[in-house]
């Protein structure tokens, strides 16, 4: 794990964004198990396509008129219960970080994977999630 003084300016550029920090596995379920509407979960990380690419996109998504009914987001690598568990609603796919799913009455819709956000510009990944948005949140 690395040094929460290290990693907090990282959680704080997505909460800062209004996005709720699930930091344990009942979190998780509190807020996905039986969830009504639509819900964004960002599986946040340390590396630098999360930071380069994945964190913006998600602020540039969110300025669309179309959102999610709920914005979450876990830490993997730090908060490792809560990620496993926001993973475990991620089904089909393999745990990967950063990773970006979309579910919609508590169902799996969308899904950024690690190889879908590396290697991408941020504008690239906000246009693939505001489709999303477009298609699954209205």
């Amino acid at each position: 794990m690395y040094d929460e003084r290290f990693v907090t300016p990282m959680r704080q550029e997505l909460t800062r964004l209004g996005i709720d920090e699930l930091r344990t596995a009942q979190d998780v379920d509190a807020r996905l198990k039986d969830a009504k509407g639509t819900t964004l979960v960002v599986v946040n990380s340390v590396c630098g396509c999360a930071a380069r690419n994945a964190r913006p996109a998600v602020a540039s998504a969110l300025q669309h008129r179309v959102k999610p009914d709920q914005l979450t987001t876990v830490f993997a690598g730090q908060d490792t219960e809560a990620a496993a568990r926001a993973r475990s609603y991620f089904t089909g796919y393999a745990p990967s970080s950063p990773q970006i799913g979309l579910l919609k009455d508590g169902k799996l819709v969308f899904m950024l994977e690690r190889y879908q956000i590396e290697g991408r510009t941020a504008d690239q990944i906000a246009n693939d999630l505001v489709g999303a948005f477009d298609q699954y949140c209205q």
